[in-house]
Order: C-alpha cells, then sequence, then structure tokens
C-alpha cells in the first residue's frame, strides 16, 4: 500500500515542471556563450581544412575539436538550465 502511494506520488511529481525566467544577465551570458562556441567551431572547420600534418593526426584533431564543442555545449547548456531553475 505504501508502495503504491509512493508510487503515485514519484509519477505525480515527473509531470512538474520548473518554471522561471532567466533574469537579463542570464540571458546575455547565454547569448556570449553562443557565440563564443560558434567563432571556435568555425575557427576549428579553418584550421582542419588546411591540416597538412597527415590524414591521421588530421582526423586525430578533428575528432579532438568535436569533443571540446560537444563538451563547451554540454557545459553553457547545463549552466542556462541551472539559471532557468533559479
Amino acid at each position: 500500500m505504501i508502495g503504491k502511494i509512493v508510487l503515485s506520488a514519484v509519477v505525480s511529481l515527473m509531470g512538474v515542471q520548473v518554471v522561471a525566467e532567466q533574469t537579463t544577465g542570464e540571458k546575455a551570458s547565454a547569448t556570449a556563450n553562443d557565440a563564443k562556441r560558434s567563432v571556435k567551431k568555425k575557427i576549428h572547420r579553418a584550421e582542419e581544412s588546411v591540416c597538412a600534418k597527415g590524414d591521421t593526426q588530421c582526423l586525430a584533431d578533428k575528432a579532438k575539436h568535436r569533443t571540446q564543442e560537444g563538451s563547451d555545449y554540454t557545459k553553457d547548456k547545463v549552466k542556462e538550465l541551472k539559471d532557468k531553475a533559479d
């Protein structure tokens, strides 16, 4: 019986959404992060297009760039979600 009550409470809480507004500073920070990521991505693509280190080294650099870009994106989005929840 208690298990059913706990389960129903958990299920009902899953439908609750956190709705909060970002401050102007948080929005500006998110926009700045988007711009930085875009510039970094363009620089990586330019470096990759002129890579003359050999196929394996160029592929390694390309993989490293994609990993960095994914990491930056994830960190920025986690921070944005935290800001929205605050």
